[in-house]
């Protein structure tokens, strides 16, 4: 996302660092630290190929096949519920957005408050429309993410990509984030700690933004956001309230469907229910 030259008035400022004071106040960081079994962390990821009855009728192929595949349920520690977003009345108005999310990438500053951060080479902190009506949530960076800078653009962001395309979208027009902004070791799957120091930071991302739809990419991306602790497939296929009158709609994780590409269609059938909330049509076959 390239930073504008011009800077906020002052009052602007002000108005902003006092709704940043206000999240503080809140003790954010505190809803976040629990002690949490470790063992939990250890299961390994399987998921379930049953699907849970769809809101929408059967849904047809991918265009052009253009993604792949997912199907995670790992055992993941659940949280308590983030805060509550700040009343609708108190949203920032759009030309204020991209100054609000400057200030909380400041606020993160050059971040050393969990042990992800030893390895770090570039903190990812998130990539898009500061007004998107559609936002997308991962795990956490990997290699070509932290090498960048920017959330999904290896081989799994690649997919993304598509996956949006496939909605009638491009990539500038929604937002992309993650649970954990540094890379964890070997790809692996934030620590409880880590998650809950870090995703403090992406709901203030969400207040700023104010999407209609929020994409869940897995189970860590959903259990986080919401704290509760659920196999995937008892999230998937239907639309979920959440913060700010947002729609949480789950699906899989592209780096799960670059490894099962038989699941495209289900992850297909999830962006699709994401499209109708957001009054989308699929682009016309070429």
């Amino acid at each position: 996302m390239t930073l504008p030259s011009q800077h906020p008035d002052q009052q602007t400022r002000d108005a902003l660092h006092a709704r940043l004071r206000f999240y503080r106040e809140l003790g954010i960081g505190e809803f976040y630290r629990r002690d949490v079994d470790p063992g939990l962390w250890a299961q390994p990821e399987v998921e379930s190929n049953a699907i849970q009855t769809l809101v929408v009728p059967e849904q047809p192929a991918a265009p052009a096949a253009l993604f792949l595949q997912s199907n995670e349920e790992t055992e993941i520690a659940p949280r308590k519920p983030f805060p509550a977003a700040p009343a609708l009345a108190e949203a920032l108005p759009p030309e204020q957005h991209f100054a609000a999310l400057k200030l909380i990438r400041e606020e993160i500053g050059d971040c050393t408050r969990c042990a992800l951060a030893k390895g770090r080479n570039k903190l990812v902190f998130g990539d898009g429309d500061p007004n998107a009506k559609l936002m997308f949530v991962g795990e956490g960076p990997g290699a070509d993410e932290d090498a960048q800078g920017l959330p999904f653009v290896g081989r799994g962001g690649q997919l993304l990509n598509n996956m949006i395309q496939a909605m009638g979208l491009k990539r500038e027009q929604v937002y992309i984030a993650n649970v954990v902004k540094c890379r964890p070791p070997q790809n692996r799957t934030p620590e409880p700690d880590e998650a809950h120091t870090c995703s403090p930071f992406l709901f203030k991302q969400i207040d700023v933004i104010r999407p209609r739809v929020i994409v869940a990419l897995g189970q860590t991306a959903v259990t986080y956001l919401t704290g509760e602790k659920r196999p995937l497939s008892g999230w998937r296929g239907v639309t979920h309230s959440f913060r700010g009158g947002a729609k949480l709609i789950v699906t899989y994780h592209p780096a799960f469907l670059l490894r099962d590409p038989n699941q495209k269609k289900h992850a297909w059938a999830d962006l699709q229910i994401a499209m109708r909330e957001l009054g989308l049509e699929p682009p016309a076959r070429k």
